[in-house]
């Protein structure tokens, strides 16, 4: 009996000692596949990722991580792949609240009949918040964890460098100048706009090339297209992100590639509004930092990343006639560290790797149409949607859990968009 004592004491002691080095953490997500979207494309099964405080400190095998780390709070992701969270490179958020009011229509004629006019009658303060905590709750939902929008206020333009400055260095917020498109802003819009960016070093966006029309347009008004007319004013630099590209030409990609300009990719919103299918194929031979997006819910009409994927493989394997092209784990680099690098921000957020922001999902593989699995990236790509996400965590705070929301009211937030609602939908009565 006395020798069990000692040995039993021996064994705690030791555990204590091995607890003693253990580091702390204030989060550990265990037990899931893990895919990491590093360099390597590593992908761990089980695998685990250790959080402290905003970032990312370690991945590996679960009893690696458990050896390692004591962690304030742990999330069980068994059942689950876990992978970086989504990046929408193109979005209006607000126009969530357009979403439906205008279907099945030309994108001139959307805009111009419809969204442009309701804008007019409903855009303010108060639209855009609602508007905006609606679409955070959505792509919260969904999975995605850092998007790019694009949006205004025209009484706020005068006051544009106030708002750089506000959110310069924030840990969530990059302030960026957004002109809406070369044929909504003159030659010396697009040039103030360019400099403003450059000066405080922030990213330029604009619409690029939709549209057959906004082709015909530039060379009417400009004797040359859109990507290469911006070109000729100066107006693209290494932090423009130019969304759609669809009509562009080798010479125009080879300038944007040269520019080092990122182009986001918005498949769906494309394909309903007839735009064209961008050359996706010709972009990644070329090395242009690619990403995708929604666009906005007007014209989409979700802000479901998984969905956004999965048509940006199916679209590019349709147009070029073969099924190789844009594969599934393409189309999940384009959604992940693809984003991330037309956003210029691929060092911090795009992959799980120590050091990076943690910004990631985690996403249930038990439902009927998830089984069997076989193939994780080609399961995230093709079979998942948005609400078959469990978790969201971004900056290393979980803001949803099991599908529960932390950081908004659920309930409110749908109450005040459909208090909204009516006005908006008066807004376009003909």
């Amino acid at each position: 009996m006395r020798v069990r004592i000692v040995v039993t004491a021996l064994a705690f002691a030791g555990l204590a000692a091995a607890q003693s080095t253990r580091r702390q953490a204030s989060l550990v997500v265990i037990g899931g596949t893990v895919i990491t979207e590093n360099a390597r494309h590593d992908i761990l099964s089980p695998g685990a990722i250790a959080i402290s405080g905003t970032d990312i400190v370690d991945i590996d095998r679960p009893e690696v991580i458990a050896g390692r780390y004591r962690a304030s709070e742990t999330i069980d992701a068994r059942d689950q792949i876990v992978l970086p969270g989504l990046i929408n490179t193109h979005t209006h958020a607000p126009m969530v609240m357009y979403r439906g009011l205008a279907d099945d229509l030309s994108l001139m004629k959307w805009l111009q009949e419809y969204i442009f006019p309701a804008e007019a009658k409903t855009v303010s303060p108060e639209m855009v918040r609602i508007g905006t905590r609606l679409a955070a709750l959505e792509m919260i939902e969904s999975g995605t964890t850092t998007y790019a929008d694009m949006y205004y206020f025209e009484e706020e333009i005068a006051r544009a460098e106030r708002f750089i400055t506000a959110f310069k260095g924030d840990s969530l917020i990059v302030p960026a100048v957004a002109p809406h498109a070369m044929y909504t802003n003159d030659e010396a819009t697009l040039k103030a706009a360019a400099a403003l960016a450059r000066r405080h070093d922030v990213p330029l966006i604009i619409h690029l090339a939709e549209t057959e029309d906004e082709v015909k347009t530039s060379r009417e008004q400009h004797r040359t297209t859109p990507a290469s007319y911006l070109e000729s004013i100066g107006f693209w630099g290494p932090k423009t992100l130019a969304a759609h590209g669809v009509w562009v030409s080798d010479d125009e990609i080879q300038i944007l590639k040269q520019r080092g300009v990122g182009v986001s990719h918005n498949p769906e919103s494309n394909m309903k509004l007839a735009s064209g299918t961008a050359p996706v194929t010709k972009y990644l031979a070329a090395g242009v930092a690619l990403g995708l997006g929604t666009d906005g819910a007007a014209s989409n009409n979700d802000l479901d990343m998984f969905e956004a994927m999965r048509q940006a493989s199916f679209l590019a394997k349709h147009a070029m006639h073969d099924p190789t092209v844009v594969p599934a784990a393409t189309a999940l680099d384009l959604a992940t560290i693809g984003g991330a690098r037309a956003l210029g921000m691929e060092k911090a957020i795009g992959s799980l790797e120590p050091g990076k922001r943690a910004d990631l999902i985690t996403v249930s593989m038990r439902a009927p149409r998830q089984t069997p699995l076989y193939d994780p990236i080609s399961h995230i790509v093709y079979v998942t949607r948005g609400d078959d996400v469990r978790t969201t965590i971004v900056n290393g705070k979980v803001l949803m859990r099991n599908r529960q929301i932390r950081t908004l009211d659920r309930t409110a937030v749908i109450a005040a968009a459909n208090q909204l609602a009516p006005r908006v939908r008066d807004a376009v009565k003909h």
